[in-house]
């Protein structure tokens, strides 16, 4: 039986639509503001799932004002055109526009150095080839926006008569971004999730380190004074206590990743096999080799591991 939207105001004009996806977490959180004015923060996945939300509340697709991104994977921004053809105005932060948009709009550009990664990497074509008709299939659910507005880190941004200001969050994407409304509510996006961390991956386009970018922002995050984290999945994390427990998973998945060096040289994706045992879903092989590659990039950008010559690449640890 298919997942119900669900619809429920978690702060003052402010309703969390949540929404089904066909995805392990099952549904994404995307936010309708709802004041001098109508907003949404993200978009979800299906169309008809948004649609059955804004329903029931009196609202359809012509009615929004502005589609705010706070990153550019699918089940946040795969509607970001179809609500940019109803009317709305889609804001993204400058950086997510050159990376993450830049990834839909110009999917070609972005395939061959893919598929050099994996190969560099040592992922089994047989896996290449796997991941590259799920990704066709994905895009045909994606409808990037033709214009969208560039925000900067800082600024502030008026949004259904609401004053938020803009923070850039990186680590999870390159330009994921939060708003922070003035009476604390943090609309966070996957900056920080309750249960489960973010995936922080490293791809042919991603930054060097986007583990070092991922825990800078749990830093800055643990510094802000809010009243109510809002995050696109699960319920609303302690937003303090939920950084501090962001940083020790990563450091006990660093020491994880040096303990399986230990062994002996390896490539990411030999590395991931370790690290994440088990049969698991195309999907969830292909987060858990880019994950297991942002630790060993960020180990050798630390100096506690380096990188081999040669083809496939192998990590070992240093002076090892």
């Amino acid at each position: 039986m298919q997942t119900q939207v669900q619809v429920e105001e978690v702060a003052s004009g402010i309703w969390r639509l949540s929404l089904p996806i066909p995805y392990p977490l099952k549904h994404v959180h995307t936010y309708l503001l709802r004041g001098d004015g109508v907003a949404l923060v993200d978009t979800g996945l299906k169309a008809g799932a948004l649609e059955a939300a804004l329903a029931e509340l009196g609202l359809g697709f012509g009615d929004l004002e502005a589609v705010f991104i706070t990153h550019h994977h699918p089940d946040h921004y795969a509607l970001a055109g179809r609500l940019e053809a109803h009317g709305a105005q889609v804001l993204m932060l400058e950086e997510e526009i050159r990376r993450g948009h830049a990834f839909w709009t110009d999917f070609e550009a972005w395939r061959e150095p893919g598929h050099r990664a994996f190969i560099e990497h040592g992922v089994p074509e047989t896996f290449i080839e796997g991941f590259a008709r799920e990704m066709d299939e994905t895009r045909k659910r994606v409808f990037p926006p033709q214009n969208p507005q560039g925000l900067k880190d800082g600024q502030t941004l008026d949004l259904a008569g609401m004053r938020f200001w803009v923070l850039a969050t990186p680590g999870h994407a390159e330009g994921q971004a939060a708003l922070l409304r003035q009476d604390g509510v943090l609309i966070a996006g996957d900056a920080i999730l309750d249960r489960v961390s973010p995936i922080i991956a490293r791809w042919a386009y991603s930054n060097p380190d986007p583990l070092a970018d991922f825990l800078a922002t749990l830093n800055r995050l643990a510094e802000l004074e809010v009243s109510l984290t809002l995050s696109g999945h699960f319920n609303p994390p302690d937003l303090k206590a939920r950084t501090k427990a962001l940083r020790l998973h990563h450091a006990q998945r660093l020491q994880a990743t040096i303990e399986a060096l230990k062994a002996g040289p390896m490539t990411a994706w030999e590395a991931s096999l370790v690290l994440f045992p088990g049969e698991l879903p195309p999907t969830q092989r292909r987060f858990a080799w880019a994950e297991t590659l942002a630790h060993l990039e960020h180990l050798r950008h630390q100096g506690e591991v380096v990188r081999l010559a040669g083809r496939p690449a192998r990590y070992a640890l240093a002076g090892g």
